[in-house]
């Protein structure tokens, strides 16, 4: 008897306990929820199609301070490219971006590449590595990024696509999908 009031007394125990924990970890998820809408909408707001661009200031590679506006004016279209010496998609996807770069810069596309990363070597490598011949920028805060939290990014590779004009043609362009849409907009008709 003594044995089943004790199993009894340790299951009410464990049921109140994982009880409390859920519904602290619910207060919690609502909390975050709350605050993303709050601030997200601000910060993803920006990168929506249509809208105007958000822009970014942060240091080169070399330390001289780039701004996304100082290349919007100047090209047809401006494509952001957030990634990551350390991001194994966005190094995969790199190659599309050289091709994008390779066959439409001439044309009229310049890439700004905005680094999370937080080691400025692996990042210095990685740009000469990945042969990336665009203007790179960085503050070396990793998901801290200034330039990430202009919009709202929360997962890369990731990019933005602004036309000359500051509007945002479209977002996350990867793959063959980044290379029909710089030929719809640049290709000779």
């Amino acid at each position: 008897m003594k044995t089943k009031h004790l199993i009894g007394i340790c299951l009410l125990c464990y049921s109140i306990a994982t009880l409390s924990a859920c519904q602290k970890q619910a207060s919690q998820n609502a909390q975050t929820e709350i605050g993303s809408q709050e601030t997200g909408s601000q910060e993803t707001g920006s990168q929506e199609a249509g809208r105007e661009y958000a822009d970014i200031e942060l240091p080169s590679p070399f330390g001289s301070v780039l701004r996304v506006s100082d290349f919007v004016a100047k090209n047809k279209y401006t494509l952001v490219d957030f990634w990551a010496s350390w991001c194994g998609p966005c190094r995969a996807e790199m190659p599309t971006v050289v091709k994008a770069y390779t066959d439409y810069h001439a044309k009229g596309l310049e890439v700004v590449g905005v680094s999370l990363d937080a080691d400025h070597d692996a990042w210095v490598d990685a740009i000469d590595k990945l042969n990336m011949p665009w203007p790179q920028m960085s503050d070396l805060k990793g998901w801290d990024c200034a330039g990430a939290k202009a919009y709202g990014i929360n997962s890369i590779p990731a990019n933005v696509l602004i036309d000359q004009q500051g509007r945002i043609v479209a977002k996350n362009l990867r793959g063959q999908e980044l290379l029909n849409k710089m030929a719809e907009l640049l290709s000779e008709k």
